[in-house]
């Protein structure tokens, strides 16, 4: 049996996938068994192989919330480089850009999946990259820390996560006190989960200078 995948065949994986979600699209039926034999006959792994690699690929659909093909629940034990590799074709054969958000959060579920015993140490100073929009460097396992410490619930109203995400995870924004663009670290003392109202609340508000400060100091008390 084979271990390492090629791009050569991940890219026709995935190019058999988008087919098959194509057909669901249309109303239409389509047969998983031949597509996996199929790759198989070509490649020289198991079909059951290619099933799980498209449950892989369901799970990229998942962070980008999309409906993926009915019957491929996403799994989500996949490597940072597989992500990034799945990421980058289906990006290729989509004609759009690379979504850099989608290995991140990635990690972030891989790293609230883990025990763990210490606080995340984070990035005192982040890099920052210049493009079309600047970019900070963010580190996944305090984004874990900080959604796992709230719990599902806001940590500014104190009011449960509006809604769940497709994948049954509560929904809260991980907002930075002081701001990265500002100098500030991405620590776990410097975040906090909240609400999108809240969230908007601490970016808009008239009040957001007090409302700042009573977070912070609610993180260190």
């Amino acid at each position: 049996m084979r271990d390492r995948w090629t791009k050569e065949e991940l890219k026709a994986t995935i190019d058999v996938y988008l087919q098959m979600h194509t057909l669901q699209q249309q109303g239409q039926s389509c047969n998983k068994k031949a597509f996996y034999r199929m790759l198989s006959e070509q490649f020289g792994r198991s079909e059951k192989a290619y099933e799980y690699r498209m449950q892989n690929i369901s799970y990229i659909y998942l962070l980008h919330d999309r409906d993926w093909v009915e019957g491929l629940k996403p799994a989500k034990n996949v490597g940072r480089n597989v992500t990034s590799a799945i990421e980058e074709i289906l990006a290729e054969l989509e004609n759009r850009p690379f979504n850099e958000e989608v290995p991140f959060e990635a990690q972030v579920d891989s790293y609230r999946q883990k025990q763990r015993k210490s606080l995340p140490e984070g990035i005192r100073e982040p890099k920052s990259s210049f493009g079309k929009i600047v970019k900070y460097e963010r580190s996944p396992e305090v984004k874990g820390w900080v959604l796992d410490r709230a719990n599902g619930q806001c940590e500014m109203c104190k009011v449960p996560a509006p809604f769940k995400t497709k994948s049954g995870k509560d929904y809260l924004e991980v907002h930075h006190l002081i701001r990265l663009a500002d100098g500030g670290p991405d620590i776990v003392d410097n975040c906090v989960a909240l609400c999108p109202n809240c969230h908007r609340k601490l970016h808009y508000s008239s009040e957001t200078q007090q409302l700042t400060q009573t977070l912070l100091d609610n993180l260190h008390t």
